[in-house]
């Protein structure tokens, strides 16, 4: 497959977390994410009046939330990071699937950055994952800095402490689909032994980035950013009350990309 076919656009989603061993666990929940290509975001914010970048809106979206994290330049990161594996884009694009700030408030536990050379192969995803202590890192997916297959099963090291009843290791089996009219992602943790410890699923629905989707999608899930959060607490204090051991957060690794 060359390139993706679908453009600048918003998701309406669902995304799920199974925990098969002991406790036993799944929840979900309702959620929608905005995908851009980084060198026209601004081009893609003026498509309504609701969403904007680097200032106070309905949605909006903040450089700083992303990349370095200091508001400097994200395509320039994109490609820093990837040279770091070898990896040379040639001009290709660089698609952002990611949670928008709603009314000034954001948490993204996870956003992922498509990366196409200039004929449209994918050459990498770099999946950057929040945890609820202000911190971030980056995995690079790729395939040796050769063209990746989509849906091929990738394997990662954690190295990044996210929930606080897992401890940081084990390895991480990530599936993508290719985001054109459906949205796909799996991610599953297994420990040492091969055992799976938790499965995530986000899959969603492209709609186009219009006034009346994004009101349609505010309206379905008011105050999206601030129940995400929300929801990440209370499913731990469940987890907790039900006697899943408790993970003291370790020092986070250094450099936070792996």
């Amino acid at each position: 497959m060359g390139g993706l076919d679908v453009g600048t656009c918003l998701y309406r989603a669902r995304v799920t977390h199974r925990r098969p061993g002991a406790p036993a666990y799944r929840f979900a929940y309702r959620a929608y994410y905005l995908l851009f290509e980084l060198d026209a975001i601004d081009t893609a914010c003026a498509r309504s009046w609701l969403v904007s970048r680097n200032r106070f809106n309905v949605l909006s979206f903040r450089d700083a939330d992303h990349g370095p994290h200091d508001g400097r330049d994200l395509r320039g990161w994109v490609d820093g990071v990837l040279a770091e594996h070898d990896i040379d884009l040639g001009g290709g694009q660089v698609w952002l699937l990611s949670m928008p700030r709603v009314l000034g408030y954001g948490f993204n536990p996870i956003s992922l950055y498509y990366c196409l050379d200039v004929h449209g192969a994918l050459m990498a995803v770099l999946a950057e994952v929040h945890n609820t202590f202000g911190e971030h890192h980056v995995y690079v997916v790729h395939e040796n800095g050769g063209a990746m297959t989509w849906q091929r099963a990738m394997t990662k090291t954690k190295r990044f402490h996210v929930s606080p009843f897992f401890d940081r290791s084990g390895r991480y089996r990530f599936h993508f689909l290719a985001p054109e009219h459906r949205l796909g992602l799996g991610i599953r943790l297994y420990d040492e032994a091969g055992a799976l410890r938790i499965a995530t699923a986000l899959a969603g629905e492209r709609r186009a980035l219009t006034t009346v989707e994004i009101i349609k999608a505010v309206i379905a899930v008011p105050w999206m950013s601030v129940k995400v959060t929300a929801a990440i607490h209370w499913e731990a204090v469940k987890l907790w009350l039900r006697g899943a051991v408790f993970h003291r957060k370790p020092t986070p690794s250094r450099p936070n990309r792996s």
